[in-house]
């Protein structure tokens, strides 16, 4: 399993995870451009080019930029990806789209920048679901389902906080929050034994992540962009070009194993697939962290009524080890949580059945119930639990990243946004977009961190 923390290179051509969605998405399959399969691509760089702007990574921060960049400003960009469309984190989370990024709370943004400030990042990710949502609207044909997002109290002293976030919510934003009792929730949604209440947004929704990122992929190319896969970029230097009365412009190599791409500015949109000491700009600036799911065998109508699981909304528990979940269109349980610590753990089958325990003790009537699914990936944790869109000095090198685990819809407004950077238009004066990602103090102990964490959260979740 790729770990970003000890591999240098994310290799190339590989087949995608054998995940749910990559199954039901035809991901397997042979062929292009026909229902269920995915859409056709560049094909391998196999030549030296020279262009305006380069993108590293095709999932939905890099496609989204291209598209921006194309749609918006006029600039034709050539996006290299190592492997697959979306074959990272985009097309491996649970295909929730709410209006979150990271994992600061509003609360925390208020008291730290001001109710301004918070009211500008709600704003945002307002911004990004709207985002997505119109270009779903195009055609991407991504299975959405009903709306609804439900945070669920996961013991009677969480559901305290949650409907005071909500009230909070309710006053700053006009945000239409419904808030549950226990039998409410167990009456009228699912019966999770493990949920003592819950609040209810009535504008998050599912969707297949791969299937999203192949119609984002279509979008692109539509609109004149190039994509490269099986193209990763194994070297990453610059070089001072002095031409001749004009001044001195740096030119960035991007080496790929069969062509090498001079780009005057370069978007980097890896993420949480950003390779050991890729590039100064980001080092030790963030901390990638496996998350696990499954998917479970289709439901009896017996076991759906045993459960009274009446819901095909996205929901999400209040522990510091978050589990999520979701019934998907075909009568399956998405499932997940955290996974291992690092990349040659991640395929152990403890955290798949780990995750199995805990949906089980949620709805005990599923006592015989398997998966037929599990698969792993990473996703980007920043030290601040907020994105950052950011570039270098010189305005050559942007980056988006530290989503946090939320940046299914969010991530479409960054790649927007740093494509207004590249092309030289004004964003809006946040922290997001106007500071640094902060690095990591003792970067090389950040797995120790994170083990520190995980034991923490054990106990918060149980105690606390």
């Amino acid at each position: 399993m790729y770990d970003p923390l000890i591999d240098r290179t994310l290799g190339a051509n590989a087949p995608y995870p054998s995940s749910y969605w990559a199954a039901v998405s035809g991901a397997h399959t042979t062929g292009a451009n026909t229902p269920g399969k995915a859409p056709v691509d560049d094909g391998q760089l196999n030549k030296d080019i020279s262009v305006d702007v380069a993108i590293i990574g095709a999932g939905y921060t890099g496609l989204s930029t291209a598209l921006h960049l194309a749609r918006e400003h006029g600039i034709k960009a050539t996006v290299l990806e190592a492997n697959r469309t979306a074959w990272g984190a985009s097309g491996r989370n649970a295909g929730f789209i709410l209006k979150s990024s990271g994992r600061k709370s509003y609360a925390s943004m208020q008291s730290q920048w001001g109710e301004e400030v918070m009211r500008g990042i709600y704003q945002e990710m307002c911004a990004g679901v709207d985002t997505v949502k119109s270009l779903i609207s195009e055609g991407i044909d991504c299975d959405p389902q009903d709306n609804g997002y439900i945070r669920v109290a996961h013991k009677p002293s969480m559901l305290k906080s949650l409907l005071k976030a909500a009230a909070l919510q309710k006053e700053m934003f006009g945000y239409d929050v419904q808030e549950l009792s226990r039998e409410q929730l167990h009456q009228d949604y699912m019966a999770d034994q493990n949920a003592y209440g819950a609040i209810r947004y009535q504008d998050g929704f599912g969707i297949n992540p791969l299937k999203l990122a192949w119609g984002y992929q279509e979008i692109a190319r539509k609109a004149g962009v190039t994509i490269h896969c099986d193209s990763p970029v194994d070297k990453f230097e610059q070089q001072l070009v002095q031409k001749s009365g004009q001044q001195s412009q740096t030119i960035h190599k991007l080496h790929t194993p069969n062509g090498i791409v001079s780009a005057k500015k370069v978007v980097i949109a890896t993420n949480g697939y950003t390779a050991k000491n890729f590039h100064p700009l980001i080092k030790s600036k963030t901390l990638p962290v496996l998350s696990q799911i499954i998917v479970t065998e289709p439901l009896t109508p017996e076991q759906l009524a045993a459960c009274n699981f009446l819901t095909s909304n996205v929901i999400m528990d209040t522990r510091a080890l978050k589990y999520y979940y979701r019934k998907l269109p075909d009568n399956r349980i998405l499932f997940g949580g955290r996974g291992a610590i690092t990349g040659k753990n991640a395929t152990d089958p403890y955290y798949a059945n780990r995750l199995l325990c805990v949906l089980k003790s949620n709805f005990p009537a599923l006592f015989s119930l398997k998966y037929d699914y599990a698969w792993s990936g990473w996703l980007c944790m920043s030290l601040d639990d907020m994105p950052h869109i950011y570039q270098n000095e010189q305005q050559s090198v942007f980056y988006a990243m530290g989503y946090c685990g939320s940046g299914v819809s969010f991530s479409v407004q960054a790649g927007k946004r740093l494509a207004q950077k590249v092309a030289g238009v004004a964003v809006p004066n946040l922290p997001i977009y106007q500071t640094p990602l902060t690095t990591f103090p003792f970067a090389p102990l950040r797995r120790v961190g994170q083990w520190g964490y995980f034991q923490y959260g054990k106990v918060k979740d149980r105690w606390f």
